[in-house]
């Protein structure tokens, strides 16, 4: 008997302590739920203000000034029309003052291809001109030499030629000293007439290179007028520019007429 009571009697307490931490477990676990739901942020309605009467009037009458004043208020994008003029003035002269510089850049840009043109055209005109000299050197020694034929090829200087050689036919060495000299002469002619077309040639071009360096000064000449007319009106106008510098035109050496 004391046995079975004692075996009763653990079993009791085992089942006691496991209600027991049955019952814990789930105290624990009510705990936990309850903390998350805890955590989640409440939303409150907040309590609606019923203004007075009077209250009502006054902020009427705040709301009306406050719509005015957003009615005359200009929106944040849109830009003030005077400070839009003055901005398209202070572009439309710096547009200007570009628009100027570039003018004058390709004034002076015109200016330096004139001078090369003209510099070109001076030194084809001399060298020109050395060539027609050459001509000229070269007609007048044939053109000596022609005469020179013409006098060998009269009769009695022929016969006084051919009177120092010895020979029974003096009438065939006359004749082919007439020939020699009709052919000498023929070649000389034929020179001459090259050296006239080649004349006519230079003279042409020269002719040609003086009027397009006549040109070209004229334009030169022109060009720093209106140079020095615009220097002066900025002057007068107050305008600060310095005039920009010229290069020198050149000028070719002079020759005496041909």
């Amino acid at each position: 008997m004391p046995r079975h009571s004692i075996r009763k009697l653990i079993t009791a307490l085992l089942a006691l302590v496991l209600i027991v931490g049955f019952l814990l477990v789930d105290s624990s676990a009510q705990k936990r739920r309850r903390r998350r739901r805890g955590s989640a942020p409440r939303i409150e309605n907040p309590a609606i203000y019923q203004p007075s009467p009077a209250e009502n009037t006054n902020s009427t009458g705040d709301g009306d000034t406050n719509a005015t004043d957003n009615r005359t208020a200009r929106p944040a994008g849109e830009e003030d029309p005077e400070a839009m003029k003055k901005t398209i003035r202070v572009l439309s002269t710096q547009v200007d003052k570009l628009s100027d510089k570039i003018t004058q850049m390709e004034e002076s840009q015109r200016s330096l291809v004139d001078l090369e043109r003209l510099s070109r055209a001076e030194a084809r005109s001399v060298s020109l001109r050395a060539e027609l000299r050459d001509v000229q050197a070269k007609e007048a020694d044939l053109q000596a030499k022609a005469e020179q034929v013409d006098y060998d090829l009269k009769p009695e200087n022929i016969e006084r030629s051919t009177s120092g050689y010895g020979t029974t036919h003096p009438e065939e060495l006359r004749e082919q000293r007439r020939r020699q000299l009709e052919s000498e002469k023929q070649r000389l002619q034929k020179q001459l007439d090259q050296l006239a077309i080649s004349h006519a040639r230079l003279d042409e071009a020269i002719a040609t290179s003086d009027a397009e360096i006549e040109r070209l000064r004229k334009k030169l000449d022109a060009a720093e007028e209106v140079d020095i007319q615009n220097t002066k009106t900025k002057a007068g106008s107050g305008g600060t520019t310095a005039p920009a510098p010229k290069a020198a035109t050149p000028t070719p050496t002079p020759y005496p007429p041909q």
